[in-house]
């Protein structure tokens, strides 16, 4: 088989980048997303031929209005195929913490999220999907240990 038929031939899969911020007493950022009812991380979709942590940075931009450079990687999260959406691969990298002045820098733009929040971490699990849940608290515990979580459906692999 010619490497280009091959190459043709190979599986697609959606990938999106976030980023997991917090204030100075550890609370996490959590957007409102109009489009969804559920909160989540800030960030979105890899464009075709961007890097996860370009995307993480763009979408930061366009959501909060901030530029800040993505930090390391805390979770890689393989979401299986369900309803209306691919299988995909979720990136979260380290957003670090917010000064009181980033803070209030945020801009939220209209037709896009309805709002932000800190969120106690005991508590993120009221306002997003269990999936989301579980990749942040990976992503928390990845945060403190020094490791990457490696999840599928938000779940330790393996």
């Amino acid at each position: 088989m010619p490497p280009d038929v091959y190459v043709a031939s190979l599986a697609r899969k959606r990938m999106a980048a976030g980023a997991l911020f917090r204030d100075g007493t550890g609370r996490v950022l959590l957007v409102d997303p109009v489009y969804r009812d559920t909160w989540d991380l800030p960030g979105g979709a890899v464009e075709a031929e961007e890097s996860p942590q370009t995307a993480c940075r763009r979408e930061v931009a366009e959501e909060l209005g901030l530029d800040r450079q993505a930090g390391r990687v805390l979770a890689l999260d393989w979401v299986p195929s369900r309803p209306g959406r691919l299988e995909g691969l979720i990136v979260v990298y380290d957003g670090g913490v917010l000064a009181p002045a980033e803070i209030d820098a945020i801009t939220v733009p209209d037709g896009e999220l309805a709002g932000f929040a800190f969120v106690d971490p005991a508590r993120v699990a009221e306002r997003v999907t269990p999936l989301v849940g579980r990749r942040i608290a990976a992503s928390l515990d990845a945060l403190a240990s020094g490791s990457v979580a490696s999840l599928e459906a938000g779940s330790q692999a393996g």
